[in-house]
């Protein structure tokens, strides 16, 4: 009986938590539709603002552009697609391109994760549009780095890299660990990386936690009953 009291308890607690998760998760999307703020002065600060939308202009190094995939694309309208139904560029999953992003107003140089190509237009050969050499005013999306998940192989090496790893994207570009999406612009998207690919990354997977304790708790119970309540042997 003790052991169905505490399993049910952890099936009660599990449902407390998920229904937090859902909250949280709720809370960060409803940050992305929070008008822009301006960088901070002091950049550490954005350690704390993560999916804040921030307003930055300056120039992009487009000779230390990144690549970073493979990813699928994720449409205006939220949807995440493998291909065919969004252009023609659309043909299968493509990369994320990553390019250091020097500021207007100070010497520092972050790192913007400029939107989704295809395949066939990685090599920014293949959309000389995309690189424009001016000054150009961003809003973008506050990220922090990953950590390697669990079974993947490590990067690719030179410019591809398979996850945000923002130590060595940084190092090896000299700038800030700083790292910031891109949000969709229809001008941007016809002729170079199409923008708007942020994931609210918090897993949520308490609902197989709640059939795995519940099922734990109907189990012992039924166990409980039937060898106390019966006394039937097994």
């Amino acid at each position: 009986m003790v052991l169905a009291a505490t399993t049910f308890g952890l099936g009660v607690w599990q449902v407390k938590r998920k229904i937090w998760k859902e909250q949280l998760i709720k809370d960060l999307k409803e940050q992305l539709s929070a008008a822009p703020v301006h960088l901070p002065d002091n950049l550490s600060d954005l350690d704390l603002m993560e999916y804040r939308l921030v307003k930055i202009r300056g120039r992009f190094l487009h000779e230390k552009e990144m690549r970073m995939g493979p990813r699928s694309l994720i449409r205006p309208d939220g949807v995440e697609t493998q291909g065919g139904l969004f252009s023609q560029r659309d043909s299968g999953n493509g990369y994320l391109i990553v390019t250091p992003f020097q500021l207007a107003d100070r010497d520092d140089i972050v790192l913007i994760n400029r939107g989704w190509v295809s395949r066939k237009h990685v090599e920014p050969e293949s959309r000389p549009l995309s690189q424009p050499k001016s000054e150009v005013e961003i809003t973008a999306v506050v990220r922090k780095g990953e950590s390697r998940p669990q079974f993947t192989p490590d990067h690719k090496g030179g410019n591809v890299y398979l996850y945000r790893d923002l130590p060595r994207m940084s190092s090896s570009t000299g700038a800030a660990p700083v790292f910031l999406d891109a949000i969709y612009d229809e001008q941007t998207a016809k002729s170079g990386p199409i923008g708007g690919q942020t994931r609210v990354t918090m897993r949520n997977d308490h609902l197989s936690y709640l059939v795995t304790w519940f099922s734990l708790s109907a189990a012992t119970s039924f166990l409980w009953y039937r060898q106390i309540v019966k006394r039937k042997p097994f």
